[in-house]
């Protein structure tokens, strides 16, 4: 399916947030998702579905000092 991650038209055959995060290769404790607006919670990675055309802005937090 068709999926926007932050701002670029992105094919991913992943179902959910969580599994998306798992075929990027993202560790969802340092990654905070917004899809369509709204911020999903961590807990809810698991059950929250992606669909076509759904809009995803995905801020990874970088340790260092």
């Amino acid at each position: 399916m068709q999926v926007i991650i932050n701002g670029e038209n992105v094919q991913s055959s992943a179902d959910t947030v969580a599994s998306l995060l798992r075929e990027r290769d993202l560790d969802p404790k340092r990654v905070v998702v917004e899809r369509n607006r709204a911020v999903v919670a961590r807990e809810d990675y698991d059950a929250t579905p992606l669909n076509e055309g759904d809009t995803l802005e995905l801020v990874q937090f970088v340790g260092g000092g």
